[in-house]
């Protein structure tokens, strides 16, 4: 078991990410997005997403350490799909894009996973605060959406050019020119308070407790 995560964001992190971001080492200035050829013909999933709501324990309002979400997915190409990435993040910040995880050489083999695991073979990059690993999802006064993706790529691992605690970037335009097809899903984060605010699928989700 792996645990990948952290609670918040300090302000030296955020700093560090703007920096890395901004100065050209990050996704501001750096390729185009991984799936701009890519035919989204497969299908993500996740049993702990409701009404497109991610629960509390996935995000920095859980209570206790945050958790990573399970992740699933289908409808690879077969065969020459040799491994997947998976992407967590904000295409919508204020920055563009805000990666919250990026795992790369996930087995072929592999279609999920799990809550705070990763498969054997599989790597972690930097986030977009400059650690390693997951960040969990943090708006705050009003509900927002967030993307995972999952890509399959043709090559079986990343680990001649890119290892465990790369840089985004790096990894990024590593994975780019490898990445054969995609499916995405969009969850939303609901920040206490955000059900009794004019959102019906914060109310819903939390009528159903399934906003955690």
């Amino acid at each position: 078991m792996h645990w990948v995560g952290r609670r918040g964001l300090t302000v030296a992190a955020l700093l560090l990410g703007v920096s890395v971001l901004s100065s050209g080492c990050g996704l501001v200035s750096g390729p185009a997005p991984l799936s701009k050829d890519a035919p989204l013909s497969m299908e993500v999933s996740s049993p702990a997403v409701t009404r497109s709501v991610l629960p509390a324990e996935f995000t920095c309002y859980a209570k206790g350490k945050p958790k990573t979400p399970p992740v699933f997915w289908q409808g690879a190409p077969s065969p020459r799909t040799k491994s997947f990435a998976l992407v967590f993040d904000d295409s919508g910040a204020p920055i563009s894009p805000w990666v919250y995880w990026l795992v790369f050489d996930i087995g072929r083999e592999t279609t999920d996973i799990g809550t705070n695991m990763l498969p054997p073979s599989a790597n972690q990059a930097r986030n977009s605060t400059g650690a390693t690993g997951y960040e969990p999802p943090c708006p705050v006064g009003s509900p927002h959406k967030y993307r995972i993706a999952v890509y399959a790529l043709d090559t079986a691992s990343l680990g001649g050019s890119v290892t465990d605690g790369a840089q985004l970037l790096t990894t990024w335009t590593t994975i780019a020119p490898h990445v054969l097809a995609r499916g995405t899903m969009t969850v939303i984060v609901c920040p206490p308070g955000a059900a009794s605010q004019a959102s019906r699928i914060c109310r819903a989700a939390a009528k159903s407790g399934s906003a955690g």
